[in-house]
């Protein structure tokens, strides 16, 4: 099971960082994903990160923005989010993801709201 939690209001260009920890002894053996989802609008991909860490990959949009990263050793994934805009406003999930960074399951949690003002 997998808890998001770091969201809060910020003003543009203002930085955050969420975190993503899971429960159990497997999670350093999943690649960890980043989505976001905006008022009507579909849910959509952010960052994500395999298992070991050596790997990044970012949307377009973030890029040079976020940072994604993890530590095993405390079944935590963090998305640093700098920079940002008012369309990065959305509620933040974490999810496990095979390689093609399609989430592994369809319980998405609670997830954790970030809101940019302008």
């Amino acid at each position: 099971q997998l808890q998001a939690s770091g969201g809060g209001l910020v003003q543009a260009g203002g930085s955050l960082r969420l975190s993503c920890t899971g429960s159990g002894r497997t999670f350093s053996m999943y690649d960890m994903g980043w989505f976001r989802q905006a008022p009507g609008k579909e849910r959509e991909f952010v960052a994500s990160i395999k298992y070991n860490g050596r790997t990044t990959y970012y949307a377009d949009s973030v890029k040079g923005r976020f940072s994604i990263f993890r530590d095993n050793a405390v079944n935590t994934v963090y998305l640093q989010m700098n920079s940002l805009k008012p369309e990065d406003t959305a509620v933040y999930y974490c999810a496990a993801v095979n390689p093609r960074r399609t989430p592994l399951s369809d319980d998405w949690g609670q997830g954790t709201q970030v809101t940019v003002s302008s």
